[in-house]
């Protein structure tokens, strides 16, 4: 389910890779309505009324489902919000004031632990923590104690239209290097060999966390250290610059990466984007084919992109026990629930493993082999990856890949800022 903004590190904006939410003013949200804080606490037949906010999934009858979950549940009156434009902003500033949700999907990071705006839900699952996989359950968990629980898997990885490589005698990608060299052998006057988003200066985008993660490193280790190797970061990220050099990028698409226009409408050969397209994407291309994010490194490993949102309940709702009995029944209890939320609007991997086993729909074609390809080289959402560290990451690649500048230089800046966020855990 496409979010039209870029992939977090959110950690994972789609689903950012790098970004974080910025503080706004709480205004903003006046129009969005309210019914905790200083609003009513009654919704109809007397029922305590509490809100639930989504951003805006781009998949037609997204927000018809939404709204229909809400009115299947009887033990309160839940109204859905359904947030347009820039939700982090939106979610930063609701959560900070008294005109928020009560309950809300996201991307936990230890910064909303740490600031108190979300509650604890490890007794929510407790009867079926072993029916999630442990980078589920790690990507909603800071220092032991789990804050959301798990709605979908957005895997994202490199979607490809098989004849046109054949055509140029391209018979696999397994390197970096190969990437670079199949977009500009891909690439004519019609044509662009690679879209991964419409960045105006070629920053990288979303492709900069697959990059850390094909050279073999994470954001960050488990005990809180740089995960990776700034020095194999530098070259990858040079190679990111020759992609812009060679003009093989797309941009200024009329949509973005999140939405498979672009390859659908023949504007590129290879499209980074999410599997939630995948279905779409069949319909329009007869040889559609994909692959993970090539091994960027010497002895890097291929990567996916294993992004998704999780339910959390605010800290600072008037009606906590009823916002969390709510979230538990939609998104633990009501399987029926889940699965259509999973496989009717795009695709997902349900993050429960026993409804990923008989989800039919992704045991055949290019969603089984997304649905393996984040079995066996997927990399989840870091909690401890925090606002500002993506910040400080995101800055110095934009100056590395888009203007030039020295990439051991800047990552070192970086990392030093990384560092200092980290002395304060």
């Amino acid at each position: 389910m496409s979010d039209n903004r870029p992939l977090a590190s959110s950690p994972f904006s789609r689903r950012l890779f790098l970004g974080g939410a910025a503080a706004a003013s709480a205004a903003a949200l006046g129009a969005c309505g309210s019914n905790h804080g200083s609003g009513s606490s009654q919704g109809a037949g007397g029922k305590t009324a509490i809100q639930q906010w989504y951003h805006q999934y781009g998949e037609s009858g997204t927000q018809q489902a939404a709204k229909r979950y809400a009115a299947e549940y009887k033990d309160a009156a839940v109204t859905v919000q359904w947030i347009p434009g820039d939700y982090d902003t939106k979610l930063t500033s609701g959560l900070a004031g008294s005109s928020g949700p009560d309950a809300f999907e996201y991307h936990l990071s230890r910064a909303l632990v740490t600031s108190n705006e979300v509650v604890e839900l490890t007794d929510l699952i407790a009867d079926v923590k072993d029916d999630y996989s442990d980078a589920d359950l790690g990507s909603c968990t800071v220092d032991g104690k789990i804050y959301a629980i798990p709605m979908i898997d957005d895997p994202q990885l490199i979607f490809y239209k098989k004849s046109l490589l054949e055509a140029k005698g391209i018979s696999s990608i397994e390197t970096l290097d190969d990437l670079v060299s199949a977009a500009k052998e891909l690439t004519t006057k019609d044509v662009k060999g690679l879209f991964s988003g419409n960045t105006a200066n070629n920053d990288g985008g979303a492709l900069v966390g697959p990059v850390i993660y094909s050279t073999g490193g994470r954001y960050l280790t488990q005990d809180m250290k740089i995960g990776f190797d700034t020095g194999l970061v530098a070259d990858a990220l040079l190679k990111l610059r020759q992609l812009g050099t060679d003009k093989s990028l797309l941009l200024g698409a009329p949509t973005d990466w999140t939405d498979p226009g672009s390859i659908q409408n023949g504007l590129c050969a290879m499209q980074w984007i999410g599997m939630w397209a995948v279905p779409t994407m069949s319909k329009a291309i007869e040889d559609l084919g994909v692959m993970p994010f090539p091994k960027a490194a010497p002895n890097g490993q291929p990567s996916v992109a294993s992004g998704g949102w999780s339910a959390m309940v605010s800290a600072k709702s008037k009606h906590i026990d009823e916002a969390k009995a709510f979230t538990k029944w939609l998104w633990v209890d009501n399987t029926k629930d889940q699965e259509d939320w999973s496989l009717s609007y795009g695709f997902h991997i349900p993050p429960r493993k026993s409804l990923a086993a008989k989800a039919t729909k992704l045991q055949s074609g290019v969603a089984a082999t997304c649905v393996q390809l984040n079995a066996d080289h997927g990399v989840q959402n870091d909690p401890n990856w925090t606002p500002a560290m993506g910040t400080a990451l995101t800055d110095a690649v934009t100056r590395i890949v888009g203007k030039g500048a020295d990439p051991e230089k800047e990552l070192a800046a970086a990392v030093k800022k990384i560092n200092t966020e980290l002395q304060k855990f």
